[in-house]
């Protein structure tokens, strides 16, 4: 088992993790189909573990690169959630506090790299058959709002 792997799995404390909605100029965002556990094979927002040392900020950036192989502009904190996983006798397997952003495409051709299966754009009228978590669609929806309204002001 990769070191990386061993500290993700029955962690001794709630690891930080980064994401972003990505939308680009036409609206649509960016989603990432996991080649990993946990939840390998669904669909998600681009992200990944902070790293020590690095901000918010430059852990999303990094982590959307690595993913996706597009360059982003970071926009605010659109929300943030404590996914939990138990295994079969109910220890705790995954503990994650992921911080996740609104952030705009500036850059670069969406491609998978490192652990991401498929990545694609996706109106948002046309999520559905992606099966994303709630909390997911919920900060889509929100980090949609809060990237109109930047857009809105700036045009």
């Amino acid at each position: 088992m990769a070191p990386q792997e061993v500290r993700r799995r029955y962690p001794d404390a709630p690891l930080v993790g980064v994401a972003a909605a990505v939308f680009d100029p036409q609206g649509r965002v960016l989603l990432v189909q996991r080649g990993r556990p946990p939840r390998a094979g669904t669909w998600g927002l681009p992200g990944g573990l902070l790293e020590v040392g690095e901000t918010l900020v430059s852990g999303v950036q990094r982590e959307v690169r690595e993913e996706c192989g597009i360059e982003i502009a970071v926009g605010d904190v659109a929300g943030v959630f404590e996914p939990i996983t138990r295994d079969e006798a109910g220890r705790v397997e995954y503990h994650y506090v992921v911080i996740d952003f609104w952030a705009s495409w500036i850059s670069g051709e969406a491609q998978p790299h490192d652990d991401a299966a498929a990545v694609t754009w996706v109106p948002l009228d046309a999520l559905e058959p992606y099966h994303l978590h709630p909390d997911t669609r919920s900060v889509i929806e929100r980090a949609h709002a809060m990237w109109t309204q930047k857009h809105a002001v700036s045009a």
